[in-house]
Order: C-alpha cells, then structure tokens, then sequence
C-alpha cells in the first residue's frame, strides 16, 4: 500500500496482484493444514476416552464378577476416571499455550532486549552534560555579535574526521572548522559523503572517538536528547505523520502558539499554500504527507527545524523540490534565521549556497575545495565548472 503510487505508474497492479494472491494461497493452505490436524484430533481424542471406557468396563467387570473388588470401588473408579479426563484434557491445552506463548515471548524479547548502537556514555565513565537555557546549552558561551547578531554558540569542529559504512569508506581525513554563527555549504556529486557527515553531528551516525566537536565538546560528551535538540535537521526523505500540519510543525515543541506556527510557515514560504487549504493549519497531512506535493513536504519539514529555535541548523538539500523562484523567496526569509546560528546547507545548487560564509566541494569522501563562492569560481575546478551549467540551464528555462 506505501508503494502504490509506484506500482500504478509501472503498470504493476496485476503482478503485485499475482504475487499477493500466492502469499494468500501459501497462508490458506497452511491453515488447511492445521485444519486437518484439528480436525483429526478432537475424534481421535473422543476415541481415545471411549476406549479406555470400554476396556475398564470390560477388565473392571470380570474382576468384580471375580470377587476381586468390590462393585461400589468398580463404580467409584469410573466416577474418578471420568472427573479426570477433563483436567486432563486441559493440562494438555495449557503445555500448547505454554509452547506457543514460550516462541512468541521470545521473538518480543530479541525486540526489547535490543540495545541501540547510538547511546548516552555511561555516567560513571564520562562527566554527565546538562542543558541550559532555551537553546539546551552545554557549555558556557561566550555572545559576540561578529556583524551577524547574537552569536548564540554552535561552532563545529571536525579533526581528521574518517567514517565507514558497514565497511565502506564515506569520509576520509575531513580537517573543518564551522565557527559559531556561520553559515557553511557542502557541494558534490552524488554519493561523495554530503548526507553522512550531516548525520555525524546529531549522532545519527557515531564518529570516532575525539574527531567532532560542538563548542569545544566532544559530540559523545553529550547526552543524546541534550544534542539533538540542540540541532535543527530537516534530512533529504522528508517525513510527515498522518497529523494536521500545525501538529507537523510543532512537532516537537509542545507549547508552541499559533502565532509561531504561522510565523514559521510563513519563513519557510509554506503559509499561502496553507491558506489556500479549505482546512488551513487544521488540513490532515494523510500517511507520510501524501495530500501534500514533494514541496510542500520539505517546506513543512523547514517550518518544523524552523520553529525549534536551534543552536545549528542542518538542511540537507532542503529545497530540492522546489522551483528557483520559491527557492529564492525562501533563502530571503531564512537570512534572519541563519544569521547568528550556525547553519550548514547541503545542495546541488549554486543559487542555494552562493551566500554562504564558507564552501567545500566533497568528492570521493574528501574535502577537494573550500572557500567562498568567489574563491571557488576563480581558483576551483568542480565548483565553477557546476556554476557555469547551471548558468547555462538557466538561460535555457528562460529562452
């Protein structure tokens, strides 16, 4: 069902169809199976008792007949034998519970006994990082205004930073400083690196140890709800719950006023689309954000980074699915966001980071290029070498 729209579009109802009905079929005849067996069991049974019955009539009757024992012990043995078979029975009927209730508990057991792979440091072995104020500050910071506001903390540092994916290198050697309240863009190809090292910082993925730093602390050295709520992530699948999109936005700040909600989705350019809604802020978003376009999807997830007020803020092609024009409204909005936070934005756009304090170009895992967009044009290779294809498409929407 979450992949129907795929199926539709490759004509594939009838084989997901055929393949659906052979997975019924299979279950069907499974349960036939335990059918039969149900079914010879509750006669075989019934056999059974009428069996026993006729061989103790027939063994109690001669030893009666015998003078052997009593016929008032012959009548009370069939009356015990009788109000024991029941019990019986059901001891039965409580060992197959047991069996069954024994595998499922243990299936649920592997489930909840699971330990993640991401977690706080024991307390014992690392000093515990409380928050602080509306920002959930960690350490002492120091507020400068450097031109750009209230500098409110968040500076980066990454020190010969390697990560591997289940034994595949994504990152190699990444030297990087992020000072507090700037802004940087990450840029590359596909598959370069951009993502992962976004991950790193929220500890979606564990760095190693004494490679990333926020604020001067190791990014282990905080407790993980302190951490992430420190960040502002809006990743490139963007998810939605089957809520109304107030709900979505505010998702995670729960004593959020209406005026805020409306003042987010107005800075991530989502609020004359809510306004055109016959529901408005109170329209269901549907399962993932299905009645919603791709656009207003991300805009929903920007509105939600927005509204929380972090120390840093991750987009990670956050407008990928938006035209230029929305996009560059959407930029002008965010200037008094980014500015005194610090923001890293990832892109295949020139138009999105152009702006940016500081630019690397990722390749292969690696830092190839850094500096700003005008440095970039003039001394790099891949950078101006994207910026003048993007010129060129331009023109070309244009014409």
């Amino acid at each position: 069902m979450a992949g129907i729209r795929v199926l539709r579009a490759y004509a594939q109802e009838e084989s997901d169809v055929a393949r659906f009905r052979e997975l019924n079929e299979e279950y069907i005849e499974k349960n036939r199976s335990l059918i039969r067996v149900w079914g010879l069991f509750y006669p075989a049974l019934e056999v059974l008792m009428g069996l026993v019955y006729v061989i103790v009539l027939w063994t109690g009757g001669r030893e009666v007949a015998a003078g052997n024992i009593s016929i008032g012990s012959f009548v009370a043995f069939n009356v015990y034998m009788g109000q024991l078979s029941w019990p019986m029975i059901a001891l039965g009927w409580v060992v197959n519970l047991h069996q069954r209730g024994t595998a499922s508990l243990g299936r649920l057991h592997r489930v909840l006994s699971e330990q993640p792979e991401i977690a706080d440091l024991p307390a014992e072995s690392i000093p515990r990082v409380e928050a602080a104020g509306p920002a959930a500050r960690a350490v002492a910071l120091d507020n400068k205004s450097n031109g750009r506001g209230e500098v409110r903390g968040g500076a980066i540092e990454l020190r010969n930073l390697s990560f591997s994916y289940n034994g595949r290198p994504m990152l190699r050697n990444i030297d990087l400083t992020i000072p507090a309240g700037s802004t940087l863009a990450i840029v590359g190809p596909t598959g370069s690196g951009k993502s992962t090292l976004a991950n790193l910082i929220p500890r979606l993925y564990d760095a190693l140890p004494e490679t990333l730093y926020l604020d001067g602390v190791e990014v282990r050295r905080y407790q993980l709800a302190v951490l992430r709520r420190m960040i502002g992530f809006v990743p490139q699948e963007t998810f939605l719950f089957s809520e109304t999109i107030r709900e979505n936005i505010a998702f995670g700040v729960e004593e959020a006023s209406d005026e805020q909600v409306r003042q987010a989705a107005e800075i991530a350019g989502l609020l004359g689309d809510i306004e055109g809604f016959p529901k408005g802020f109170d329209t269901l978003v549907g399962e993932r954000g299905i009645t919603l376009s791709g656009g207003q999807k991300q805009r929903t997830a920007i509105a939600r980074a927005v509204l929380r007020d972090p120390r840093v803020l991750i987009l990670d092609d956050a407008l990928s699915s938006v035209d230029t024009y929305t996009e560059e409204q959407i930029l002008n909005r965010l200037q008094n966001v980014l500015r005194g936070r610090t923001s890293i934005l990832i892109s295949h756009r020139i138009s999105t980071v152009r702006g940016a304090d500081q630019i690397i170009v990722l390749q292969n895992g690696e830092i190839v290029e850094r500096g700003t967009h005008a440095e970039l044009i003039e001394r790099g290779t891949y950078y101006p070498e994207l910026y003048q294809k993007q010129l060129l498409e331009e023109e070309l929407e244009r014409a």
